[in-house]
């Protein structure tokens, strides 16, 4: 069985990569993205979560984590499970307009990919183990940047659900532990 891209190192630190599953875009909506905030916020206080950085872009979430209790795996589980709860939550009980185009994806994905009723998240997280500093730098940036790329904003820190603004000093939504980028100079 392939290891790569699976979390081996209980106690490692992670590039992860969460995707909604079709690219369905689910985040373009603050009430998706609270949902997620909200659930990484429970996982920090109640399941040893620590997250370094992180982007929710409106399809994927990328970050890098480490569990203080050896089970990122486990952490993962139960973040994508309780989220895909609410989120179909939201999406059967309000006035979400693409309800029902959503609903058809996410119940194709789950009953012709794993015999489940619907599905939200790809199983992957597409984890990366960091082995070194300058690994870790070059994640942190392209967290940061991606909203950048996408054409969503000029700086990483202007963009609201991104760890871009911890590192900025800016006012934040979430908690995050600051790598030291050493090498960095002041913008």
């Amino acid at each position: 069985m392939s290891t790569g891209y699976k979390i081996a190192d209980k106690d490692g630190l992670y590039y992860l990569t969460f995707q909604i599953v079709g690219w369905v875009d689910l985040f373009t909506r603050q009430i998706y993205r609270d949902i997620a905030i909200d659930s990484f916020k429970h996982c920090q206080q109640n399941k040893g979560l620590s997250l370094f950085a992180y982007v929710i872009m409106s399809n994927h979430i990328h970050l890098l984590a480490q569990s203080e209790h050896d089970d990122l795996s486990g952490t993962i589980r139960d973040f994508k499970n309780y989220t895909s709860k609410k989120f179909l939550e939201v999406i059967n009980d309000s006035a979400e307009s693409r309800s029902d185009w959503m609903k058809m994806v996410f119940e194709y994905h789950g009953k012709h990919k794993n015999k489940q009723n619907n599905q939200l998240w790809t199983h992957e997280n597409h984890a990366e183990l960091i082995y070194s500093q300058k690994f870790i730098e070059q994640k942190v940036d392209y967290i940061h940047d991606n909203p950048v790329r996408a054409g969503i904003v000029y700086k990483p820190e202007d963009y609201i659900y991104s760890s871009a603004r911890n590192y900025a000093g800016l006012e934040y939504i979430l908690e995050v532990i600051e790598i030291d980028m050493k090498w960095k100079t002041v913008r």
